[in-house]
Parts: C-alpha cells; sequence; structure tokens
C-alpha cells in the first residue's frame, strides 16, 4: 500500500474536487450510503464512468466503498474534508492578516498624507 504524505493528500483530494461530477456524487452521498448502480443511474454518463469517479474520491479518501454481496454502497467521509477545512481556515486567517496589515497601511499613508 503506498503510504501518502499530508501534502499528497490535500493534492488527491484537490484533484478529486476539482471535477464537478466528482463534487456531485459527494453530495449525493453526504447523508447516507448509496448503491453505485443508484449513482450511476442519475448521470448520463456510463455505469463504468462513474466508478471511475468514484475511484478518485475513494483514492483521496473522500467516500468509503462498503461491499454487501454484489452490491456495493459508497457513503462519504467527512475526515478528510475537515483535514482540507482546517488548512484553508490557516490559510484564510494569513491572509486576513495580510489584507488588515495593506488596510493599516494605506490609512496611515493617507493620514499623513
Amino acid at each position: 500500500m503506498v503510504e501518502y504524505t499530508n501534502e499528497d493528500k490535500l493534492d488527491l483530494v484537490f484533484h478529486a474536487l476539482a471535477d464537478a461530477t466528482r463534487r456531485s456524487l459527494l453530495q449525493k452521498v453526504k447523508e447516507s450510503p448509496k448503491r453505485v448502480t443508484d449513482l450511476a443511474a442519475e448521470y448520463s454518463i456510463s455505469l463504468n464512468a462513474v466508478s471511475k469517479h468514484l475511484k478518485v474520491l475513494e483514492k483521496a479518501e473522500l467516500i468509503q466503498r462498503k461491499v454487501s454481496g454484489r452490491v456495493h454502497y459508497c457513503e462519504a467521509n467527512p475526515i478528510e474534508l475537515e483535514r482540507v477545512q482546517k488548512w484553508i481556515d490557516h490559510y484564510t486567517s494569513f491572509w486576513n492578516q495580510r489584507l488588515d496589515q495593506l488596510e493599516n497601511f494605506v490609512s496611515n499613508k493617507k493620514e499623513k498624507e
């Protein structure tokens, strides 16, 4: 099994979320597990194409697949999204501080003029 660093995991998550179909699939499984065939029925693409999208989401650990006999169920895995949210929060804080500093600089410059 391949071990991913935190940066590698972020890359996988952002890659998975970059596609509208995958975001839509993730949205559909967030409330409760769904059968892969039921998910595929909602799209105008093949079951095989939907399955490939789901595999990308699985690799990014955004969903988990459970197998019961021949039926595959997918459900959301919120842990990876929480990690991404922490990363985003860190940079939101950073940029808010930078923008506050810029605002102060501009205000001070105007006062001096």
